[in-house]
């Protein structure tokens, strides 16, 4: 089993942002960027402006549930950010969506093995 450690400074999403590619589903967003190691680093970022505390924890429940799923599969040396899109309705978002999603992105990004 892999093992994917968390982005969690500032500058490690900053870097992520400015320097990653960018990758558009339904739902979510996520920046995408090589990092040259052995391992794979994740990050969630959710908006405050999104809605209430308990709801921006339940997405990013779902995000790293479905990340879990698929971590086997993804090639090693990435960093990823997910984001949540603005326009998206938390009340709609549930675990097949978020999946559907999080394939086609890493699809897209050529990072599925």
């Amino acid at each position: 089993m892999k093992k994917t450690k968390m982005l969690k400074k500032n500058y490690e999403f900053s870097n992520v942002f400015l320097k990653g590619t960018y990758y558009s589903g339904k739902k979510i967003e996520a920046f995408v960027l090589d990092n040259r190691k052995k391992e794979n680093y994740l990050g969630l970022a959710i908006s405050s402006k999104t809605g209430h505390a308990y709801q921006r924890n339940r997405v990013k429940r779902l995000l790293r549930e479905n990340y879990k799923n698929i971590e086997e599969m993804i090639k090693e040396g990435y960093s990823i950010v997910f984001l949540l899109k603005k326009k998206a309705e938390i009340k709609e978002i549930n675990f097949e969506c978020i999946e559907e999603d999080m394939k086609e992105i890493l699809k897209k990004a050529k990072i599925i093995e």
